[in-house]
């Protein structure tokens, strides 16, 4: 692997209204594979971040939209202050569907990620929401980072989330469930399940990580879905050890 892919949701990020002291392990994580591999990051959070300042009613449409313009250069700041501990330029990259339904428009989207990840500076992704309707149907930047992942050539996704693995059913209601390792199909009953966010700023749930893994796979590609509150899956993962997480495994 060369070009890795990390996609992180707000749930992960936020913690009782608040930034979670998990985005410095990300942080130091993300710096330390900069010195080896291409990094890009993918970060939900900025309507999460925007309404620790302005609390407004995110189930309208343009109070979303307001949130996420107030808190994606609060988030950046959050980013960017705790990269450069690690002597680690960071570079915004907003983006919509749009972007990559526009062959014109993802080819210069790309040569632009092609100049930052070859000066070693990580780009972090984040839908425009502030103009965009279309997060809804990305869910959380789950697919987005899908999308992220297959039109900028990267080699594998991996999705940090307070869901650690996908099971054989729900592991809430059910203490019966186990982990897969690995997942080599998608079966079409999974991706009709009802999507189940965990943190009121979220959109996503298992359905649409099933969803960004689908089309990865399609594409030949593989994601590894693990816990973003504890790195150590990842960790061993990246290092050739599977020990927890599962892996979506596309067929090239």
């Amino acid at each position: 692997m060369k070009r890795l892919v990390f996609k992180v949701g707000t749930a992960t990020l936020y913690e009782d209204g608040h930034l979670s002291k998990r985005i410095d392990e990300i942080v130091e994580l993300l710096s330390e594979l900069n010195k080896k591999y291409e990094v890009l990051l993918v970060s939900s959070g900025a309507v999460g971040a925007g309404y620790t300042r302005c609390p407004l009613d995110k189930s309208k449409l343009e109070n979303k939209q307001a949130l996420a313009a107030i808190g994606q250069p609060l988030l950046m700041k959050e980013y960017k202050e705790r990269f450069h501990k690690y002597d680690v330029t960071v570079a915004q990259v907003l983006v919509t569907a749009a972007d990559f339904d526009s062959r014109k428009r993802t080819e210069n989207a790309k040569k632009m990620i092609n100049v930052l990840l070859e000066n070693k500076v990580i780009p972090i992704i984040n839908e425009n929401d502030s103009v965009s309707v279309e997060e809804i149907l990305f869910g959380d930047n789950d697919q987005l980072s899908a999308y992220v992942t297959y039109y900028f050539n990267a080699d594998m996704l991996f999705i940090l989330s307070d869901i650690d693995a996908f099971y054989t059913d729900n592991p809430k209601t059910n203490k019966s469930a186990k982990p897969l390792k690995v997942v080599k199909e998608i079966k079409d009953e999974w991706l009709k399940q009802e999507c189940n966010p965990n943190d009121k700023f979220a959109t996503g749930g298992i359905v649409t990580k099933l969803k960004a893994a689908k089309f990865l796979m399609d594409r030949g590609k593989s994601m590894f879905l693990a816990s973003g509150f504890n790195l150590d899956d990842v960790k061993s993962f990246i290092k050739g050890e599977h020990k927890g997480g599962t892996l979506f495994m596309g067929e090239k």
